[in-house]
């Protein structure tokens, strides 16, 4: 019984939380569930107490509202947070399948929600780095900011599709001559080198990335 009581308790915080961002920010529940990728009926039972959602979901309307996590689920933070009024929809990109639009939603795989205040300008999008080669600047596993682009100076890092691959990966673009190489940060992987039987497009520009603890 008391389990009953706690896990009521929890989901009614849970839902005034929710409710008091939806207010501050003067949107609807429809607008969220289509927002963050979930059925309005999902919603609806949290929002009832009927449900509670799973940390996954928790951690993705903490990112839609641009607050923490423990702002939806304690009661003590009600009256201190200050929800940011806009945020910014970012996708994550997966494989890319369409290559005529980078952000054509067949290579999206999830969103990010960002106060626009910290972001640069233009297309953005992210893409979660792979492997050790860009180590230590880029850790493996780490969400890279990058700007939609086909262009960038000589010592950038780029995101780059290599010889018509489907997965995009990040590499300095260095030009020495009339030569173009793809450099790793890593000295333990080797660099590539852009020929017309090699080629490579860029698809954009690193920069900033966001690491997960």
């Amino acid at each position: 019984m008391k389990e009953d009581i706690t896990l009521s308790y929890q989901r009614k915080v849970l839902s005034n939380n929710i409710q008091r961002f939806l207010d501050k920010r003067g949107i609807t529940q429809t607008d969220m569930a289509r927002d963050i990728g979930v059925a309005e009926t999902t919603v609806s039972s949290w929002m009832l107490g009927k449900r509670y959602p799973g940390l996954k979901s928790q951690q993705r309307l903490a990112d839609y509202f641009n607050v923490k996590r423990s702002d939806l689920t304690e009661e003590s933070s009600l009256n201190l947070v200050e929800v940011s009024p806009q945020t910014v929809k970012i996708p994550v990109l997966g494989v890319i399948a369409c290559h005529d639009s980078i952000l054509a939603k067949e290579n999206i795989i999830d969103y990010r929600y960002e106060s626009p205040d910290d972001l640069p300008s233009g297309a953005l999008y992210y893409l979660e780095a792979k492997g050790d080669s860009m180590e230590p600047k880029i850790p493996d596993g780490s969400l890279v900011l990058i700007r939609e682009q086909s262009e960038v100076e000589s010592g950038e890092i780029a995101a780059v599709l290599v010889n018509r691959d489907e997965e995009a990966s990040l590499k300095k673009v260095t030009r020495q001559g009339g030569m173009v190489l793809l450099m790793p940060l890593n000295s333990s992987h080797e660099p590539i080198l852009i020929t017309e039987d090699n080629p490579a497009l860029i698809i954009g520009k690193a920069v900033e990335v966001r690491y997960r603890l």
